[in-house]
This record gives structure tokens, C-alpha cells and sequence, in this order.
């Protein structure tokens, strides 16, 4: 397989040198913030921050930029925050710009950080595999792009039998249901990210892993990163007529209810997987009998006892589970400039193995009993 790099800009190898530089920054929710700035023995220099932020007064963009000149070139987007917020004056206004956003910028221009321009992404439908290999998959593809083997991506699942995905921590019999498991045939998996668990039948809901630098998300904290990451994902719900918002920590949920959640990974080798789980079109009673589901969860999930299917996807859509994948796929590709992708052979393989040494394992499934 021939080698792939990401498009991640190197910082100076010497922070010595002068080096002009420029970041960008989009606060979600907020406006555009612009840095650009030189490095001068080591530190931050000629700072200039522009966009259209608002601030008042004037003189408030004089102390942001007073604050951050002469900081440590190494410093963290928080680090850069902090010496903004100790410079501001309590009646300065900022609106649409954060000192935290000042500082990821910054990160941006010193080639710390990563935007999602700087990312060559692939798009990735499938395949069709058996449910526990979406899991083993979720590990060993990330290896693949740390590696430099394979690009970035978005990937959506597709499996050909009913699953239980339960969440890394989670305990197998607090979750599950052993007898409603017998019953209805359904693999218990367990992934490596924490969460919740998920009751997946084939169509029964849109799943997806995007694997991108740890950088993309630099000066971020864990719950913004959730929002940032899946941006891309409320503009996709919004298309298809789903007016969708994010619920900290890692919810997303619609005028009528929870559509599904959010659920991360990170590695030390600067790599994470970030996956989302939507539903389409659940059976709310096989649902219940396969996972010991409390009172609380129950209302957390909008079911009632006389409902027999949770389909806020379908219903709100009135569209195929298909058409809806297609919109997914075709704006993260518009949006993001992604190319098609494939799972090879190798990939299944590789997949395999590990589920024959990990995940399909007693040891693994029933780690925390």
C-alpha cells in the first residue's frame, strides 16, 4: 500500500528565526479570527488579529494584542488564553471571538494546529461486513493513517446481522440482557471509545467514524471538541430536514427528542477516531429486551411503554435510510474537498485478526463483567 501523509504544516524547527505567519480560526457558533504574527528569539511577535469579531471598547483589541506579543511561541491555546483574560478589563465586550479562539488561531499559524483545510480527507461508504469487524475496525484504521498508509476520513458502517455495541467502560451485565440477546440472535461487541451502548439492526441507523489528527482539535476542550467535530453533521441533518442541535456533553438531539450521540478515542500516536450513532428507524421493544434499560434512560431516549418503534430520522425526514447517507456523504465531500474512498481486502484482513485476538474475545467482551 503505498505510503499517505497528512497535510500537517511543521513548525519551525527553530523558534529562533523570524517567521511570518498566518492562522485562521471559525468559532463555532461565532465569527472568523484571524492571526497573523512573526517569531522573534523564541517568542511571539508583531501580533496582528483581525476578523469580523466584535469588541468594546476599541481598546480592547490593544490589550488582546499587548497580551499575546512576547508570549512563548510553544505556549498552549489555553496558556494564550490566560494571558489574554488576565490583560482584559472586566467591562470589555467580546462577541464572537474568545480568548481561547485567539490562542487556536495562533497555534494555527505556527503550525501546532490544524484546520480542516490542512486535512486531505477520503469519504468512505461500507462495506457490508459482520457487526464486530465495524468495531476492530475503528482501532486498526486509525493505525492505518498514523502510519501514514492511509488518508483521513469519514466512514459510514454498514453490517449485515443485529448488534449491541457497548461503550469501553460500560459493564456487560448492568447492560445487557442475556436472555433478549439469545433471543434475538444479537452480537454483544464492545468498542474502544466510552459511551453508551448501541442496539444496531441492519437499517436501523446511520453510524460513522471520522478519523482525523488529534492537531484538528488542538486548544479545544473535550466538550467542544464533540460540537466542532460534527458541525459538518448538523448542516447534513439540517438538508435533510432534521433541525438538529448538540446537548453537552456528546448528545444530539432534534424538536422531538434525542437523535443519537457522539464518542471519541485518542491515541498517543496524534490520532483519534470520532463516531456518531443516529437513529433511523428502531424496534423499540426488541431494543428493550436486549438492553436493561432504566427508568432514567427510558426518558433520556424519548420512548414510552406503548411505543413500538423510535424512528426520529425516518419520521422527520419521510426519507430512505439510503438518500439519507447520500446527502451525509456528498456535503462532508463538498465541504471538506474529500475524495472517494475504499476498504481493501488488506483492511478486512487486518480487521479480522484483530477481532480474532481482541474484540471477539471473552476476555475483551466481558472485561468489566
Amino acid at each position: 500500500m503505498r505510503s499517505v501523509t497528512s497535510a500537517m504544516p511543521a513548525p519551525p524547527s527553530r523558534w529562533a528565526t523570524i517567521v511570518t505567519m498566518h492562522g485562521e480560526y471559525k468559532v463555532p457558533g461565532g465569527k472568523l479570527v484571524v492571526v497573523d504574527c512573526d517569531v522573534k528569539e523564541g517568542a511571539l511577535a508583531n501580533v496582528q488579529l483581525s476578523g469580523d469579531f466584535f469588541l468594546d471598547p476599541d481598546e480592547a483589541l490593544d490589550r488582546i494584542v499587548k497580551a499575546v506579543n512576547g508570549a512563548p511561541a510553544d505556549s498552549s491555546a489555553n496558556q494564550i488564553a490566560q494571558r489574554i483574560e488576565e490583560e482584559l478589563l472586566p467591562t470589555d465586550v467580546l462577541f464572537g471571538i474568545t480568548p481561547e479562539s485567539v490562542g487556536i488561531a495562533l497555534r494555527r499559524a505556527l503550525g501546532l494546529a490544524m484546520s480542516w483545510d490542512d486535512i486531505d480527507f477520503e469519504v468512505i461508504h461500507g462495506p457490508v461486513v459482520h457487526p464486530m469487524m465495524n468495531v476492530a475496525m475503528d482501532e486498526t484504521l486509525p493505525e492505518e493513517v498514523a502510519a501514514g498508509r492511509r488518508r483521513p476520513f469519514m466512514r459510514i458502517w454498514e453490517w449485515n446481522a443485529p448488534q449491541v455495541v457497548i461503550g469501553s467502560f460500560q459493564s456487560y451485565q448492568n447492560e445487557i440482557d442475556q436472555e433478549g440477546v439469545r433471543q434475538h440472535g444479537i452480537t454483544v461487541s464492545r468498542r474502544v471509545t466510552g459511551g453508551g451502548a448501541m442496539f444496531m439492526e441492519p437499517g436501523n441507523c446511520v453510524t460513522y467514524s471520522l478519523v482525523v489528527p488529534t492537531a484538528l482539535v488542538d486548544g479545544l476542550s473535550f466538550e467542544q471538541s464533540y460540537s466542532f467535530l460534527d458541525q459538518w453533521t448538523m448542516e447534513a441533518l439540517e438538508k435533510v430536514g432534521v433541525h438538529a442541535r448538540y446537548v453537552p456533553l456528546n448528545d444530539i438531539a432534534s424538536d422531538v427528542g434525542k437523535i443519537g450521540g457522539a464518542a471519541q478515542k485518542r491515541w498517543a500516536n496524534g490520532y483519534m477516531v470520532h463516531h456518531v450513532t443516529m437513529s433511523y428507524d428502531i424496534d423499540a421493544n426488541k431494543m428493550m429486551d436486549v438492553l436493561r434499560i432504566g427508568g432514567e434512560k427510558v426518558r433520556d431516549k424519548g420512548l414510552r411503554s406503548a411505543v413500538k418503534r423510535v424512528d426520529p430520522m425516518r419520521s422527520q425526514t419521510g426519507m430512505a435510510r439510503e438518500d439519507i447517507i447520500d446527502v451525509f456523504l456528498n456535503h462532508f465531500a463538498g465541504k471538506y474537498g474529500a475524495t472517494p474512498g475504499q476498504i481493501t481486502e488488506e483492511d478486512l484482513a487486518t480487521a479480522q485478526a484483530r477481532c480474532e485476538t481482541k474484540f471477539a474475545t471473552e476476555e475483551w467482551v466481558h472485561r468489566l463483567p
